[in-house]
């Protein structure tokens, strides 16, 4: 459970998102407004005011809550570029832009949140319409990372049919 000042702490990042997306959008060196292909990362913490239950869902079942720390733990075993193509699935947006860079510039991208199935989420935060998200997804959605080109004793259930996000 979080406690107030936490609530508020997550509620004035959320805010300073916001705002910064509004500033890089309507910035006179700007192109001129935010268009839908203008969609930015902006991590899985700006969805749990609205979406509080699937949040909470996705925190206490998922296993992409914690996806960077199994690709960490393997770091040791891997060369750079083998550790590095791990970040397409266990990392959100990385090799997009404002995806994922690293640890220490983009913290909140680094596990694999809810905008690698869902999409960017900083229109649809803007403006709650839920036509600003991917909101019906399907299972092609998922064989974007669990597929047996990638993983080959990949054996997993599509959080999509389970509800647990």
């Amino acid at each position: 459970m979080l406690t107030r000042a936490k609530k508020y702490s997550i509620k004035s990042f959320c805010i300073y998102i916001l705002f910064l997306i509004l500033l890089l959008c309507y910035a006179p060196f700007g192109s001129g407004g935010c268009e839908a292909s203008d969609k930015i990362y902006i991590g899985s913490d700006a969805c749990m005011e609205c979406h509080e239950a699937e949040y909470k869902s996705f925190k206490t079942f998922s296993h992409k809550r914690n996806s960077f720390k199994s690709i960490k733990t393997m770091k040791k075993r891997l060369i750079d570029e083998e550790f590095r193509g791990c970040f397409e699935c266990h990392t959100t947006g990385y090799g997009k832009p404002g995806g994922f860079k690293s640890e220490a510039e983009t913290p909140h991208l680094k596990n694999a949140g809810c905008e690698v199935c869902h999409g960017q989420g900083s229109i649809h935060v803007e403006t709650g319409d839920p036509e600003d998200i991917d909101g019906q997804l399907t299972v092609k959605v998922c064989e974007t990372c669990h597929n047996l080109e990638r993983v080959g004793a990949f054996h997993y259930k599509p959080l999509i049919y389970g509800g647990a996000h």
